[in-house]
C-alpha cells in the first residue's frame, strides 16, 4: 500500500552549516569510499551545490504524482530524493522548480531526467539528475515518500545529509552525521597542509608515502 510518512528527523541547523562547507569527495572518502552516487548524476549546470535533508520519494515510471506531494511537505532547506525507474520522462521542470523554491526546497536529486533545463538554471535552482528529456509524465500512480529508497545505486533514507557539487552526489547517513563532519573536516585541513607542501617543493610520491609503495611492488627504474 502507498504511503506517506511526514514527520522526518533531521541534522542539526550546526551540522548541515558545516557540511557545507565540505566537498562531497571527501566525504565518500571518510565513509570508506561508499556513498557517492552513480557518476552519471550530476548538475544540469555547472558552478552548483546542494546540501540538505533528504526528503525520500519513490515514482512509478514516467510518472510526477508522488514529487507534486513531495513539495507540499517538505520543509525548507530540504532537499527531494526520488527515485523514478525511467530517463525517458522529464519529471521534473520550470512550474515544479517555481513551486519548491516559494517553499524555501533546497534542491532536487533524482536518478532520471528533468526538463526545461534553461530556465531552471536561470531560477539557480540546484538540480541533480541524469540529463534533460523533454518528454511529458502522468500523474495517475501512488507511490511512498519518506521511506528508504535505492537512488544512484546507493541507499538514502529520510532525513539523511544530501552532499552534491559538480564532482556529483553524496550521501551521509544522518545517524553518523557528527563523526563524519568530524573526519572530513580533519581530513580537509591535512590536505590544505599538504598542498603548502607541494607549493613549498615536496612531491606527492614523499607526502603520501608512494616511493616505498613503488619500491615494494618491484618497479626497476635506470
Amino acid at each position: 500500500m502507498a504511503h506517506v510518512v511526514r514527520k522526518v528527523e533531521r541534522p542539526g541547523k550546526e551540522v548541515l552549516a558545516q557540511f557545507r562547507e565540505i566537498a562531497p569527495a571527501t566525504a565518500h572518502e571518510v565513509l570508506g569510499k561508499t556513498g557517492a552516487m552513480m557518476s552519471d548524476i550530476k548538475p544540469i549546470y555547472n558552478g552548483m551545490k546542494v546540501c540538505g535533508p533528504a526528503i525520500t520519494i519513490r515514482c512509478h515510471p514516467g510518472d510526477n504524482l508522488m514529487l507534486h506531494k513531495a513539495v507540499a511537505i517538505a520543509e525548507p532547506g530540504d532537499v527531494l530524493v526520488a527515485c523514478v525507474g525511467c530517463t525517458e520522462a522529464g519529471y521534473w521542470g520550470e512550474i515544479l522548480t517555481v513551486a519548491a523554491q516559494a517553499r524555501g526546497i533546497g534542491g532536487l536529486v533524482l536518478d532520471g531526467s528533468v526538463r526545461d533545463g534553461v530556465a531552471i538554471k536561470k531560477r539557480g535552482f540546484p538540480v541533480f539528475s541524469r540529463g534533460l528529456c523533454m518528454k511529458g509524465t502522468v500523474k495517475e500512480t501512488i507511490e511512498f515518500i519518506n521511506h528508504p529508497i535505492s537512488c544512484g545505486d546507493v541507499l538514502v533514507n529520510p532525513g539523511d545529509i544530501i552532499l552534491g557539487d559538480d564532482d556529483g552526489v553524496a550521501i551521509i547517513p544522518k545517524e553518523r552525521a557528527e563523526e563524519i563532519l568530524k573526519k572530513s573536516q580533519e581530513r580537509e585541513k591535512k590536505e590544505e597542509e599538504m598542498m603548502r607542501e607541494l607549493v613549498a617543493g615536496k612531491l606527492t610520491l614523499e607526502l603520501l608515502g608512494l616511493d616505498k609503495v613503488l619500491e615494494a611492488k618491484g618497479l626497476q627504474e635506470e
